[in-house]
């Protein structure tokens, strides 16, 4: 099953859902369209309906001459917008602000299977009338949006996918909407966007003047749909003659102001230019990748051609260029290929601490490349994160690999990429590594010890040269990608057992980050201790607010081998067995309470700790002494007595 026609059926689900329990499934439903189903439950609409009622806010002859002015305006706008899409199944609607239909045009099939379904002039598609559909639920919503098969409330509309903006006249009122339907498989990223275009478009031609000739405001809306799109756009006519080219595709194709237009598009990109065989061959592609070569370096692309057919007869071709870099931008913060820890996050006080930090921070403001280097589990990774978001690549992509946990035969692909048949099961049309899907981010390396000695001289390359082949290809492909990497290994043994590239580790080190191990700023212990109670505690559902003070020397008097890591998960563990408020030393594990001497062969010892554990709390409160007293689990004249019996003067602090 395809992911559209997936998607379709969890959908329907849901809305089966609906219509049988009123549950909502908030986990597959949208919530602008949960809102929407929720007003159609309570309007009492008949989901299952043969046909919906065709109702009409007036008399329909009295609303088409009083928008008579705004289907002037929309038809030319409507065809223009239609022709992008012919003969692939869409039909294009204009409705008034009530959701009355004014105006329709598309495929005559379409349009005749549209009027069974009550989409034809009269016809009302307010949410009040219908339930949740794009038209509606735009004017309640008062923004575009997409609403796509069983998202439609009414089950007569399950297989179109809709595509509606609304209009504003020039005082910032709605008065019309912009639709595009079709079938749900047709269903494209692009269309919602021209639909916001065209209407955009629409509310510019509002403001100038109406008087201006049909043709006149009609290639004024065609270059305005155009020029407003984030993509390139050119269109061909039958002959190969350009017709129409954006300034985003001018930018894209680093072509000089001039006049283009009426010129066979070989003589302006050059015959050998990879989109002229792409525009003049007539077929349609969809989101294939292309290289296009430039003044600036090779660009990364991918292209959209569809042909113009009218009756039967190619008149034209339209393609839709797009940066994939930028395409990529948005797949990592749908999929959540971002950092999402800050300088915040790194938690201690101690001065050696603070210092790694600092340096941390300097080295987030350069280009260099950077080496972590710790043991396991002290946050090396956090480091990463914090640097990206700290640095002027933040707002590109953050890509983790953990060189340890990939196969060695796969490590190449997985960095590098590969073509298509560059292996037994290479997927179709190949697959990007990761350094193409950092492009103008940060690749984080860690583990990078691990790394087979093979792949450290491919590594060497891309990070010399700034640029990548995949494997299996011939395709040079530059990257932008700032890597910092992170081992727990000392890397100079590595390379004297020949295990790793001395010349790789001049590469990465450049700017090395030493981070202390756990057992070495015992001082932070503490913080982190109640750091972490409190952040496991709410996210657990846990009432556990403090640590026993008993329970606190032992954590403070443990190495921690596995270093802050190691400390959150014995936290998390002794939150779940707790049974107050008070984390108590026999929820920890025998390793924690036995480290050590006891309670009572040790009640000197005990006695230093709790007076550092006093003090270091009154620096934390800042002198506050019933903040200490709760962290302590104690009673503030408890506490005044141990300030005396311990001479501490709080005052002071």
């Amino acid at each position: 099953m395809s992911k559209l026609a997936n998607r379709k059926t969890q959908i329907y689900e849901a809305w089966a859902e609906l219509v049988n329990t009123g549950a909502i499934n908030t986990s597959v439903v949208r919530p602008v369209i949960a809102q929407s189903w929720k007003r159609s439950l309570s309007l009492g609409i008949d989901p299952k309906a043969k046909r919906p009622i065709k109702v009409c806010t007036g008399d329909i002859e009295l609303i088409l001459t009083e928008k008579n002015k705004l289907i002037e305006i929309a038809i030319p706008v409507m065809k223009d917008l239609y022709q992008l899409v012919q003969g692939s199944g869409f039909v294009v609607v204009l409705a008034d602000e009530k959701g009355n239909i004014i105006e329709t045009t598309g495929d005559e099939d379409v349009r005749e299977s549209a009027k069974r379904g009550n989409l034809v002039i009269g016809g009302n598609w307010s949410e009040m009338a219908v339930g949740t559909n794009a038209i509606g639920t735009a004017l309640w919503t008062g923004r575009s949006l997409q609403v796509f098969a069983a998202e439609h409330y009414w089950i007569g509309s399950h297989e179109w996918t809709c595509s509606a903006a609304p209009i504003r006249n020039p005082f910032g009122e709605i008065t019309g909407v912009l639709n595009m339907s079709g079938t749900f498989e047709k269903v494209h990223p692009h269309t919602l966007g021209m639909v916001v275009a065209a209407a955009n478009a629409i509310e510019n031609l509002l403001r100038i003047n109406l008087a201006l000739e049909k043709l006149a405001i009609a290639d004024e809306y065609k270059n305005t749909i155009i020029e407003t799109m984030a993509e390139g756009i050119l269109t061909v006519d039958h002959s190969g003659k350009l017709t129409q080219m954006n300034l985003r595709a001018r930018q894209i194709l680093e072509l000089p102001n001039g006049e283009f237009l009426d010129r066979p598009v070989a003589e302006v990109l050059g015959g050998n230019h990879p989109l002229v065989e792409i525009m003049l061959n007539g077929r349609s592609r969809v989101d294939e990748e292309i290289y296009l070569e430039t003044s600036k370096g090779t660009i990364h692309c991918t292209v959209t051609c569809r042909p113009i057919r009218t009756e039967g007869k190619h008149v034209g071709v339209v393609a839709i260029l797009q940066e994939i870099k930028n395409i990529r931008q948005l797949v990592h913060k749908m999929v959540g290929a971002e950092a999402k820890f800050t300088f915040n996050d790194l938690i201690g006080k101690s001065p050696a601490f603070q210092n790694i930090v600092e340096n941390a921070r300097i080295a987030a403001t350069s280009m260099s490349n950077v080496l972590l280097l710790g043991e396991s589990g002290t946050g090396k990774e956090l480091f990463a994160q914090a640097m990206h978001n700290a640095s002027l690549r933040r707002r590109g992509p953050f890509v983790a690999v953990n060189c340890a946990a990939l196969p060695r035969e796969l490590v190449g692909s997985e960095l590098f990429g590969y073509t298509e048949g560059a292996f037994t099961g290479a997927k179709r049309g190949g697959s990007p590594g990761k350094f193409e899907l950092a492009e103008g981010g940060t690749l984080f390396l860690d583990e990078i010890g691990e790394m087979p000695l093979e792949m450290q001289a491919f590594l060497l390359r891309a990070l010399q040269e700034k640029q990548i082949t995949r494997i299996g290809g011939q395709k040079v492909i530059p990257v932008d990608v700032r890597v910092i990497a992170a081992t727990n290994k000392n890397l100079w043994d590595e390379i004297t057992k020949g295990t790793f590239r001395q010349d790789l580790f001049f590469r990465l080190n450049v700017f090395t980050i030493n981070i202390m191990p756990l057992r070495e700023r015992k001082e932070d212990i503490a913080v982190l201790v109640n750091f972490f109670v409190d952040k496991l505690g709410q996210r657990m559902g846990k009432q556990v607010k403090e640590v026993d003070l008993y329970a606190m020397e032992k954590l403070i008097s443990y190495p921690w081998p596995g270093n802050v890591r190691e400390l959150e998960n014995v936290l998390e563990r002794a939150i779940n067995l707790s049974r107050g408020k008070t984390i108590m030393p026999e929820n920890f594990p025998e390793y924690i309470t036995g480290h050590g001497t006891g309670r009572e062969t040790n009640l000197s010892m005990l006695a230093e700790n709790e007076r550092e554990l006093i003090v270091r709390f009154l620096q934390m409160c800042n002198g506050n002494l019933s903040s200490v007293a709760k962290k302590l689990g104690i009673s503030r004249p408890t506490l005044y007595s141990k300030l005396k019996n311990y001479n501490i003067e709080y005052r002071k602090l």
